[in-house]
């Protein structure tokens, strides 16, 4: 196990910027509540506060909206159990990268936190589960009654051989683009629902000296996540799954056409795009410096949250080229590591993170949807119910840019390939580099 677990913190080491997530900020960690001088006891007190009395919290919940909605759930969460001090243990840096390497570092240190984000998927199962560093939560989940609560597809997300690992807080959607409308209104443009239609758009905007495409790879996991989303449209969400059980191969002609069309969207975006990150990207739609972005709906949280703009007036949404019938799910969960001092705090924290009220205090700053089946629908603008009811309905597939699609060598090889090809173009090179990974990590073995 401590070499499977040696394994991960070198890959986390060695990839650094590569690391993907969903949100986080690249500015500075922020203050946590209950720091190291808070949680020391008064002259006066008598004793240090049992393990019972405080919890840890580690995410990568430090900006664009994210922060809101993780200082909202302490809040109720405080508010529910003024007994147990929650330490804020966020650690910022764009897409979690930064978070993941510390994390590594303190499990393997034997120094874990209490709770911990982790995405749903391949990032927990054949990371932490398969590495026996997390404890199973099966009657917490039996306790809460979640099994009847959470979506089947989800419970698959945070389970490994029946036993669930972690608890889902909300439901992302990966596959959207957000634009500008006043942009798209005063040149009678329609948001594209198909590949002819982006680039019929993106040259007429072009054509007038707007860029079409707001895109911040300043970290690769960006750049993926479009990959990705073009592969679905390409594809079609059943068999872009099945490249992660071997059953498509990544010589499939249309993986090909896929790079292909990525390599053209890249002729429209902002020749800056390297220096940016996603909320610099998001910010040039917001301020009608681009037109459009692609980007999970932090992205919303960021504009709303932050931002203040308001839904269907300043900005709309439409989901990816070809992918009107799909949802690519990216899930923020959390997870108790095994020795956390304070488990039994953290069983709590799971149990508020896990609730109606909880979800449904989380999410709407966030910009994400409750991973709950029976939130109430009414506390989320027109995007958070369009997007509830389509995750009802809509054939759902896993990211490959956060975690739940793909092994974490092959995701970490794919952000290399992705990095080179913004860079060169070499839909070859790029396609036969995503062989050797698929083969390397061991994809339909």
């Amino acid at each position: 196990m401590k070499r499977k677990l040696g394994m991960i913190l070198s890959a986390l080491s060695v990839t650094g910027m590569v690391l993907t997530g969903c949100g986080g900020s690249s500015n500075g960690p922020v203050a946590s509540k209950g720091s190291e001088e808070s949680t020391s006891p008064s002259p006066s007190a008598k004793t240090e506060p049992s393990v019972d009395q405080k919890v840890e919290i580690f995410s990568w919940w430090t900006g664009a909206g994210e922060e809101a909605g993780l200082l909202g759930l302490i809040e109720l969460f405080s508010d529910k159990h003024p007994d147990i001090e929650v330490i804020n243990a966020a650690v910022a840096g764009g897409a979690g990268t930064n978070a993941k390497a510390v994390l590594a570092s303190r499990m393997q240190g034997g120094d874990p936190p209490d709770a911990f984000q982790v995405h749903g998927g391949a990032e927990l199962n054949t990371g932490w589960v398969a590495a026996d560093k997390v404890i199973d939560l099966n009657d917490l989940f039996a306790e809460e009654g979640w099994n009847e609560k959470f979506p089947k597809e989800l419970i698959d997300l945070v389970s490994k051989d029946g036993k669930a690992y972690s608890v889902p807080v909300n439901i992302h959607r990966g596959n959207v683009i957000f634009y500008n409308k006043k942009i798209f209104d005063d040149n009678g443009l329609q948001a594209p629902k198909t590949f002819d239609e982006f680039f019929a758009v993106a040259d007429a905007l072009k054509a007038k000296g707007i860029t079409p495409l707001a895109l911040g790879d300043k970290e690769p996991w960006t750049a993926t996540m479009l990959l990705e989303n073009i592969m679905m449209g390409e594809l079609g969400a059943d068999d872009y799954k099945k490249l992660w059980t071997g059953e498509v191969k990544f010589d499939d002609a249309r993986v090909t056409s896929s790079l292909e069309k990525f390599k053209k969207m890249l002729t429209y975006v902002n020749e800056d795009h390297a220096a940016r990150n996603w909320q610099d990207a998001s910010q040039l739609v917001a301020e009608g410096k681009a037109a459009m972005t692609n980007m999970g709906d932090w992205a919303k949280g960021y504009f709303t949250t932050d931002l203040k703009l308001v839904a269907n007036e300043d900005f709309g949404w439409i989901e990816t080229p070809n992918t009107g019938d799909s949802f690519m799910v990216i899930t923020d969960t959390f997870a108790i590591p095994k020795g956390a001092k304070g488990e039994q705090a953290a069983r709590e924290f799971l149990k508020v993170l896990g609730s109606v009220e909880g979800q449904d205090v989380f999410n709407p700053l966030k910009g994400s949807i409750p991973a709950r089946i029976d939130a109430d629908k009414s506390k989320y603008d027109s995007y958070g119910q369009e997007t509830i009811d389509d995750f009802k309905v809509s054939k759902l597939a896993p990211s490959l840019a956060h975690g739940s699609a793909a092994p974490e060598g092959f995701a970490t090889q794919a952000n290399q390939v992705v990095n080179i090809f913004v860079t060169n173009g070499d839909v070859e090179q790029a396609q036969k580099a995503l062989v050797s990974a698929a083969q390397a990590s061991g994809i339909g073995k």
